[in-house]
C-alpha cells in the first residue's frame, strides 16, 4: 500500500497544475458516457416499437393503426446519442493528449532537475545505466498510460457507475441478475491483479539491472575486446537477459489472462441475462411486448456493464507499468540532496589558505578511510599528495570539493568550516582537472567555455594558449568550431587534458586541484601538460594528487599518505634525505622510467 500511495502522490504532484483540464475532460466524459448509456434505451424502444407495429399490422382489425413513427424516432435518438458520444470523447482525448505532453514534460524537467541537485554519493553508488533507464523505461511506460490509459480509465469508471444506475431505474430484478456475478469476478479479478504486479515490479528491476550492465559493457568494449573476453560478456549477458525474459514472461503471463477470464466470465454473465429475462417473460413478470425491448436493452447493459471491468483489465499491465515506474521515480524523487546552503558565507576569495584539521571519514560509516588528517596549505602554495593506491588521495579531494562531508573534524576555508560556506560560491573559487578528461558534445570552443560561457573569444583563446593547445586547434579545418564529444577522435587524450587545463584557466580558480593529469598521456605530451599545470598552478592555492612523482618535484610541500594517514611530509629534497617511504617510491620510479 505504501508503494501505491507513493505512485499516486508522484501523479498528484505532476498533474495538480491541469486540474482544471482534467474536470473539463471529466465532464466531457461524462457526457460522452451519458450518450453512450442511454442509447441502448432508445434501442430498447425502438425494438418495442418495432414489436408493437408488427402485433397491429398482423391483425386486420388494427392494421390502419401500426405505425412506423415510435421506431424511426427512436433510431434517431440513438444516432443522435451515439454522434454526441463520439464528439465528446473526440474533445476529452484531445485535451487528455494535450495534458499528457505537458506533464510528461515536466515530469522529465523535474527527474533531471532533481538528478542536478543530487549528492555524489548517489551517483558513486549507483550504475549510469539504471539511472539512463528512469528515463527510458519508467517513464516511457508513465507516458504510454497517461496517453492511452488515463481518458478510458475516467470513462471506464463513470460508464460503470452510470450503467449499474440506469439498470435499477428500469427493472430492479433484471439489475440483480446482471450483477450477481460481481463477486466472483472481482475474487478472480484480485488473485490474478495480485500476482501481475509482483512481476511486473520484478520485471523493471531486471530491466534496470540489465540496462545497467550493458552500459557497462559498452563503455568498457576496447577493455573487452583487448582481453578477448567477448564470449564471457556475452554470456553474463544472456544469464541477465534471461532473467529479464522469465521475469517479463510471468508479468505478461499474469496481466494478459486478465482480458480473456473477463470476456469469458461476460459471455457467462449475458447468458445468465438472456435466460433470465426469457423466465420473467414466460412467467408473465413483464409483457411479450415489453419484455422483447428489455431483455434487448438489459442484452447491452449487460456487455457495457462488464466493459469498464474487461477494458481496464485489459489496462491492467500498463497501468501497473506505470504505478511501478512512478514508485520508482518518487523513491529517486526523496533522495537527499547537496545541502546548499543558500544562506551561508560567500567565499570571493582566498585570502589566508586552505586546512583539514583531524579528519576523519569513510564512504562507509563503519569502514574509516581517513584517521586524523592534518594539512595545512597557505594561500599561494602548492601542496602536492602521494601514495599508494587506496592511501586516501582521491578521498581529500571529495572532501576539498564537498563532494562528502567529513563524518569528524573540519575542512577550512579561510579558517572556517566549509559547511558554513554556500556550495555554490565554493565551488566558483575550487578548479578541478581530473585524471579522466570529460568532453561534451558541441565544439571545442563550447568545451573551453563551459564552466564560463559569457566568456568572449579572446579570453578563450588566451586560456589555450596558456594550456598548450591553440596551436593544435588552429591546426583543424574549423578551428575553434570542431565539433566534439567524449568519443572523439579528434583528440588524443592528452589533447584532451590540455583542453580540460584550458576550461579550469578560463575560471580562473581561486584554489586548483589536479587529480593524476598526467597518468594516462606520453612523456612529450606529459611535458605539455606539466607546463600548462605550471600556468595553472602560478600564483594559486593547489592540491596535486600524483603518481609520476617527477611533475610535483618543486611543490612546497608534499605529503605522503598511506592507509588514510599521513607518515612523511617535507619537501622533495627534505623526503629524499629521510630516504623513508617517498624516498623509495621516487627511486623505483626513476628506475624504470
Amino acid at each position: 500500500m505504501r508503494n501505491l500511495k507513493d505512485a499516486l502522490d508522484y501523479f498528484k504532484h505532476y498533474l495538480r497544475p491541469y486540474w482544471k483540464g482534467l474536470l473539463f475532460v471529466t465532464a466531457l466524459t461524462i457526457i460522452s458516457t451519458w450518450a453512450q448509456i442511454k442509447a441502448p434505451v432508445y434501442l430498447g424502444k425502438a425494438m418495442t416499437s418495432l414489436s408493437r407495429y408488427l402485433m397491429a399490422y398482423s391483425n386486420p382489425l388494427t392494421r390502419s393503426q401500426a405505425s412506423f413513427a415510435d421506431f424511426h424516432h427512436a433510431l434517431w435518438l440513438i444516432f443522435l446519442f451515439f454522434l454526441l458520444s463520439v464528439i465528446a470523447m473526440l474533445l476529452a482525448s484531445f485535451w487528455i493528449s494535450y495534458i499528457s505532453a505537458y506533464s510528461g514534460n515536466n515530469m522529465q524537467r523535474g527527474l533531471f532537475k532533481k538528478l542536478q541537485k543530487m549528492t555524489i554519493r548517489y551517483f558513486d553508488s549507483h550504475q549510469d545505466g539504471k539511472i539512463l533507464s528512469l528515463f527510458t523505461s519508467d517513464l516511457d511506460n508513465i507516458f504510454n498510460a497517461m496517453n492511452q490509459a488515463i481518458f478510458e480509465l475516467i470513462s471506464q469508471i463513470i460508464l460503470y457507475i452510470g450503467v449499474i444506475w440506469i439498470m435499477f431505474s428500469l427493472n430492479i430484478k433484471l439489475a440483480f441478475a446482471t450483477v450477481v456475478s460481481t463477486p466472483f469476478v472481482i475474487i478472480v479479478a484480485f488473485v490474478i491483479i495480485r500476482k501481475a504486479r509482483y512481476y511486473i515490479d520484478n520485471q523493471q528491476d531486471e530491466i534496470s539491472a540489465l540496462n545497467g550492465y550493458i552500459n557497462e559493457q559498452i563503455n568498457g568494449q576496447k577493455i573487452i575486446i583487448t582481453n578477448g573476453l567477448q564470449v564471457k560478456s556475452i554470456a553474463d549477458f544472456k544469464v541477465l537477459n534471461e532473467r529479464v525474459r522469465r521475469a517479463t514472461f510471468k508479468g505478461q503471463l499474469y496481466s494478459g489472462l486478465l482480458f480473456p477470464v473477463m470476456q469469458g466470465l461476460s459471455l457467462l454473465n449475458l447468458a445468465i441475462v438472456i435466460a433470465y429475462g426469457s423466465w420473467m417473460i414466460v412467467n408473465g413478470d413483464v409483457s411479450k411486448a415489453i419484455g422483447l425491448g428489455l431483455i434487448v436493452t438489459f442484452v447491452q447493459y449487460s456487455q457495457q456493464y462488464f466493459q469498464p471491468i474487461t477494458q481496464i483489465t485489459s489496462m491492467y499491465s500498463m497501468i501497473q507499468l506505470a504505478l511501478t515506474g512512478a514508485r520508482r521515480l518518487t523513491h529517486i524523487l526523496k533522495q537527499p540532496e547537496e545541502d546548499r546552503k543558500e544562506d551561508g558565507i560567500e567565499l570571493k576569495k582566498i585570502n589566508k589558505g586552505v586546512r583539514l584539521q583531524d579528519v576523519h571519514f569513510g564512504y562507509d560509516p563503519d569502514k574509516e578511510i581517513l584517521h586524523g588528517i592534518n594539512i595545512n596549505v597557505d594561500k599561494g602554495k602548492m601542496i602536492a599528495l602521494v601514495g599508494p593506491t587506496g592511501s586516501g588521495k582521491t578521498t581529500v579531494m571529495n572532501l576539498l570539493n564537498r563532494f562528502y562531508d567529513v563524518n569528524s573534524g573540519e575542512v577550512l576555508f579561510d579558517e572556517a568550516d566549509t559547511r558554513r560556506y554556500s556550495l555554490l560560491s565554493l565551488r566558483k573559487n575550487i578548479g578541478i582537472v581530473l585524471q579522466e578528461s570529460v568532453l561534451f558534445t558541441g565544439t571545442i570552443a563550447d568545451n573551453i567555455k563551459f564552466g564560463m560561457p559569457k566568456a568572449n573569444d579572446e579570453q578563450m583563446i588566451a586560456a589555450a594558449k596558456q594550456a598548450h593547445i591553440h596551436e593544435y586547434i588552429e591546426s583543424l579545418p574549423e578551428r575553434y568550431e570542431t565539433r566534439v564529444d567524449e568519443e572523439s577522435s579528434i583528440l588524443s587524450v592528452g589533447q584532451k587534458q590540455l583542453i580540460s587545463i584550458a576550461r579550469t584557466l578560463l575560471t580562473d580558480p581561486a584554489f586548483l586541484i589536479l587529480d593524476e593529469a598526467t597518468s594516462n598521456v606520453d612523456m612529450v605530451t606529459e611535458e605539455k601538460i606539466k607546463k600548462a599545470m605550471d600556468n595553472v598552478i602560478a600564483g594559486r592555492t593547489s592540491f596535486v594528487i600524483a603518481h609520476r612523482l617527477k611533475t610535483i618535484v618543486e611543490a612546497d610541500e608534499i605529503i605522503v599518505l598511506k592507509d588514510g594517514k599521513i607518515i612523511e611530509k617535507g619537501s622533495h629534497e627534505q623526503l629524499l634525505k629521510q630516504q623513508g617511504f617517498y624516498y623509495n617510491l621516487y627511486t623505483n620510479q626513476m628506475v624504470f622510467e
